[in-house]
């Protein structure tokens, strides 16, 4: 390593927003479990308060889960962007079709979000698809109703510290945004009658909320897999949350190690072309190559959005604490490149 990367971690708030309306900021050692975001003092840029009706559509939340094995991938996403309500739910195979879904929906119909990471129910669904993820102090749980695709599944956090943090976003924003990786699932998951091994998955989850920039964009990795038979989580990402700290960090055997900035370089005209990914310390030098991308363009009055999660192979290495040198050896994975006005 070429530098020693060690953030200051402090004690969760019990609740994020104080008494005078104002987040409390830091790279915390535990979930929040109150985000009370009504609570909080939004003010315009010229610092007058906002009506009521500005801090209503300023407010974002998105919540998403994946579950990975050796030849399979689950990513579901739930989002409240206020103007509109969206997700997707899609199961990748390397031997077989990817299943998709998507849903669009106005202002807040069909939807519901959870009110932190560790409580509350968030809910998409129109007609008879739907999908809910589902926060908890120990687990979180995911139910999904989508016609040939079917799950219920139980992603057990078994006391593994998240990542959970709060930054100031733009002039007068925050984001809170938890992360937790490398976690084992147990249920049922299905498609179209075929069923998969969950046991042998392990799973992340990603709650993100706040008052966040009007036009933002980040590119973002994210692994989870078994390295010489050990659970292996890995979170990184760059141009969001970056505001004296970053959300970068990997999980090894139930302990998360916290990583310096992470810097993608990869050319986003030409989807098949691998991605190189690394951080400021050398903790991590990758490259990503990609299999299969969920691509949505949107451009509806105020809102914009270009988005691209890739799910694809990692391969090089990972520096630990220690000073052990994990390999990674074709690990699938999954990697975003997302511009949002919203």
């Amino acid at each position: 390593m070429s530098c020693r990367y060690q953030p200051r971690i402090q004690r969760a708030p019990s609740q994020l927003i104080d008494a005078t309306g104002q987040p409390e900021f830091g790279l915390f050692d535990q979930s929040v479990p109150e985000l009370n975001l009504a609570q909080f003092d939004y003010r315009t840029v010229l610092d007058k308060p906002a009506n009521r009706l500005s801090k209503h559509f300023a407010q974002k939340q998105f919540q998403f889960i994946t579950v990975s094995c050796n030849d399979w991938l689950l990513a579901v996403a739930i989002a409240d962007i206020r103007y509109a309500s969206s997700g997707f739910a899609y199961l990748y195979q390397q031997d077989a079709a990817t299943f998709e879904k998507g849903l669009l929906l106005p202002l807040q119909l069909g939807c519901q979000m959870s009110k932190s990471p560790t409580a509350g129910l968030a809910i998409l669904h129109a007609g008879k698809t739907r999908w809910s993820i589902e926060p908890g102090m120990d687990n979180w749980q995911l139910h999904i109703d989508c016609g040939p695709l079917q799950a219920s599944l139980m992603l057990h956090k078994q006391q593994q510290s998240p990542l959970a943090m709060c930054t100031p976003t733009g002039y007068q924003g925050f984001t809170y945004t938890e992360k937790n990786n490398a976690l084992a699932v147990t249920g049922l998951l299905s498609l179209a009658g075929k069923t998969f091994p969950v046991q042998q998955a392990t799973a992340g989850y990603d709650f993100s909320a706040g008052f966040m920039r009007r036009q933002t964009n980040w590119r973002w990795a994210s692994i989870n897999t078994v390295i010489d038979g050990l659970p292996f989580g890995l979170n990184l990402a760059a141009g969001v949350n970056e505001t004296g700290l970053c959300e970068n960090a990997l999980w090894h055997q139930g302990t998360i190690q916290h990583l310096s900035p992470a810097q993608f370089q990869f050319n986003r005209y030409q989807k098949e072309s691998s991605w190189q990914i690394s951080t400021l310390c050398d903790e991590v030098a990758l490259q990503f190559t990609p299999i299969f991308c969920r691509q949505e363009r949107v451009q509806a009055g105020l809102l914009a959005s270009n988005f691209r999660q890739y799910v694809g192979h990692y391969q090089g290495e990972v520096q630990l604490q220690d000073g052990k040198t994990l390999q990674l050896n074709q690990c699938l994975g999954l990697a975003e490149d997302h511009y949002a006005k919203w």
